[in-house]
C-alpha cells in the first residue's frame, strides 16, 4: 500500500481522511473544513477508496503580476462597497 491523498475516511468517523504512504493519519476533512482526529488503532477495515478532487493543480487558474488585467483594479470601489455593507448593517 503506497497510496497517498484524500481517501474516504476509512472508519466512518469524517467525510474524509489523509492517506500517507498507505497509511490513514490524524488529517481529516468534513464539509471541505480540514481538522485532526487521530486515527484509530485499529487496522483499515477494508480497501481505500480515493476521493475525487480537482483536476486543476497546474497553476493555469493563477494571473502573474506582469499579465495585463481583463478589468481595472479600483480600490476607491472596495471602499465604497465596504462602507455600504456596513450601513446596511448598522442600519444607516
Amino acid at each position: 500500500m503506497n497510496e497517498e491523498g484524500w481517501y474516504i475516511d476509512p472508519f466512518g468517523r469524517h467525510e474524509s481522511r489523509w492517506i500517507s504512504d498507505g497509511t490513514p493519519t490524524g488529517l481529516v476533512r468534513d464539509g471541505g473544513i480540514e481538522s485532526q482526529d487521530p486515527p484509530p488503532a485499529t487496522p483499515v477495515p477494508g480497501a481505500l477508496q480515493r476521493v475525487n478532487e480537482p483536476s486543476s493543480v497546474d497553476g493555469d487558474d493563477l494571473k502573474r503580476a506582469d499579465q495585463a488585467q481583463t478589468e481595472e483594479f479600483d480600490p476607491a470601489a472596495l471602499t465604497d462597497r465596504a462602507s455600504e455593507a456596513v450601513d446596511g448593517i448598522a442600519g444607516f
